[in-house]
């Protein structure tokens, strides 16, 4: 079945967090209808802010999706790009601004144009590690210039090392099996 016939209500992860918020209205309205109220209001609050920031990482993934040619995506972070696709891919994730609602839905569109195992990883693993945005904002301000460069030259490496174990283990296991037909 392709993505786009997938029933998204159908999804694991979906139920399992359906469920979960359906136990915490429950446990809400029991304490008494006030609490129910409150947390339905702070979902909605929440949902009203979050939601222009999903829309537009979707936007961007859906544009990346159509703009960005498959065979460049193939070429440099593709399954033939060696070592090379996932210094791109970790310097790329190390660049990247933003939480996970715009990293993610990149990275699913990156997939979905042929990019492989190792070099998402690496971007992830880069992304979440060596986040230059949040050195600059967060890092240095807190913790100062000689700890964060300590620790950026600490973990400088482990994009490298987990984009490479993912390619191993990918080609290992026959390639995990990818989530959309014509791979």
């Amino acid at each position: 079945m392709t993505e786009k016939n997938r029933n998204p209500f159908k999804d694991t992860s979906f139920l399992i967090f359906a469920g979960i918020a359906v136990i915490a209205g429950a446990i809400c309205y029991a304490k008494g209808e006030e609490f129910f109220l409150k947390g339905a209001d702070a979902s909605v609050s929440m949902t009203l802010e979050v939601l222009p920031r999903l829309v537009a990482a979707f936007l961007l993934a859906g544009f990346v999706e159509v703009l960005m040619p498959r065979d460049l995506i193939r070429k440099w972070i593709g399954d033939k790009s060696g070592l090379k696709g996932i210094l791109i891919a970790s310097l790329a994730g190390a660049l990247t601004p933003g939480g996970p609602i715009a990293s993610f839905p990149l990275i699913a569109a990156l997939y979905k144009l042929g990019a492989d195992f190792g070099p998402l990883v690496a971007y992830l693993t880069a992304w979440e590690l060596i986040a230059v945005q949040r050195m600059v904002i967060w890092e240095i301000p807190f913790m100062g210039t000689r700890f964060v460069l300590f620790r950026v030259l600490v973990s400088l490496v482990l994009p490298i090392i987990a984009g490479m174990i993912a390619r191993t283990l990918a080609v290992r296991y026959g390639g995990f099996v990818r989530m959309r037909e014509g791979s």
